[in-house]
């Protein structure tokens, strides 16, 4: 089954600058990819004529559908009408029935209209006008034998509002009788291309459902999309391949409904009516902020102690210096002393500690290199015996120093979890 495929392009030299995101490209992905149409290009270009229209000839040439947003003000700078006629070899004409339309939205807010909004009015040769429900500027639809090209205004209410009421009613009778059905999983504990090496020998025998792989940092995600011309032949394809992934991974796939690892945590610590605590010292507070990101997690999680150098680590936590001295700040009998303390303070089921280094500090003489981090649980009687739980998990992270403390959070979270489990 040939699959519709389709290309963004967005217009605007601001665009290009560090300060300004293209937000529309991803909402308007999500929305293709909702109808089965698959975006297999994104661009942005300046305010650039001749530039813009190159563009929209190779993407025109190539694709089943063209989409651009912005560019269709009323100032000079606004080229996406001119740039589509260029590409596309075709006259505009001024419509006096859309002038009208503008002039009564700035009648309606009040505001005068300037000389300039009759460029907006500009309609290129074969093309539908599409109406703005929230703004000045008419979108435009321009039919085609091989491509269908959609004009589309960069103000994200005012694009999303013409997609839903002006383009979905043309798109959707060109499209294939398709359903599109995901699956996916949130999977911690395994690097990117750990993780690759064990499901691609999986995922590589099926074109379809087609299979993306997403990183970040201490977090893979996998993405399964079965295109089909039924729901139930989608579902089966998605289980066929998912259920061998499940088996591959096992419990190292924390989630398959989207929600997140400190989510999941609070989900299994009311299941088991327990509470948990944190005592951080390298993360600076990470792990704190990301359970107490959860709705409701004052259900289960009690409170923590930040505890950055060894004087508060001391004080707070109850740690001896000797131990301190000893072993330094950065090791296992530490991490364990941290999280003991912290447990012992506070009254929690569970407690977690981290510290490390998260770069650039190292202690060489003690064979402890930059990114080294230590994790330190303490859990309640009865899970291993009769004595309390406690574990220390040293991980070795490398890159810059926020990654390594992100790491660091997600591998602490993730420790715990499978203790819980």
């Amino acid at each position: 089954m040939s699959t519709p495929v389709a290309e963004i392009i967005a217009v605007g030299s601001e665009l290009l600058t560090p300060t300004r995101v293209d937000t529309n490209s991803l909402w308007l992905t999500e929305q293709l990819n909702a109808y089965g149409i698959e975006v297999v290009a994104k661009a942005i270009i300046g305010d650039d004529r001749a530039l813009l229209a190159e563009s929209v000839r190779v993407a025109s040439a190539r694709s089943s559908f063209v989409f651009l947003t912005g560019g269709l003000g009323p100032t000079e700078d606004d080229v996406t009408r001119d740039a589509v006629a260029l590409a596309l070899a075709r006259p505009q004409s001024f419509r006096e029935e859309l002038l009208e339309q503008i002039a009564a939205r700035f009648r309606r807010i009040n505001r005068p209209m300037a000389e300039n909004n009759r460029r907006q009015a500009m309609l290129i040769e074969g093309a539908e006008p599409l109406t703005n429900e929230r703004g000045t500027a008419p979108g435009q639809w321009i039919p085609g034998p091989a491509c269908h090209i959609a004009l589309l205004p960069g103000p994200p209410h005012e694009l999303k509002a013409m997609f839903e009421l002006q383009i979905l009613p043309r798109l959707l009778p060109l499209l294939p009788p398709l359903v599109l059905q995901t699956r996916f999983y949130l999977v911690a504990g395994i690097g990117e291309s750990d993780l690759d090496s064990r499901i691609a020998p999986i995922y590589t025998r099926y074109e379809n459902p087609a299979t993306t792989i997403l990183a970040s940092p201490g977090d893979v995600q996998i993405h399964l999309r079965a295109r089909c011309a039924t729901t139930g032949e989608a579902e089966c394809l998605l289980a066929a391949v998912g259920t061998q992934i499940e088996n591959e991974l096992g419990c190292s796939i924390y989630s398959d409904d989207g929600a997140c690892l400190e989510e999941v945590i609070g989900r299994l610590l009311l299941s088991r009516h327990e509470s948990v605590c944190v005592a951080e010292s390298m993360t600076g507070g990470l792990v704190a902020e990301r359970l107490t990101s959860v709705a409701g997690s004052s259900g289960w999680f009690r409170g923590g102690f930040l505890a950055y150098t060894d004087h508060v680590k001391t004080a707070l936590l109850g740690i001896c210096p000797s131990l301190l001295e000893e072993h330094s700040a950065v090791s296992e009998p530490v991490a364990l002393a941290m999280a003991s303390g912290a447990r012992q303070r506070l009254s929690t089921d569970w407690a977690i500690s981290v510290t490390g280094y998260a770069g650039p500090d190292a202690d060489p003489v003690r064979g402890i290199a930059a990114g080294t981090v230590f994790v330190g649980i303490v859990g309640p009687e009865g899970i291993t015996g009769p004595e309390n739980l406690a574990r220390v998990y040293r991980f070795s992270f490398g890159g810059e120093r926020a990654r390594i403390r992100s790491f660091a959070a997600t591998y602490a979270l993730d420790s715990l979890r499978k203790l819980l489990l």
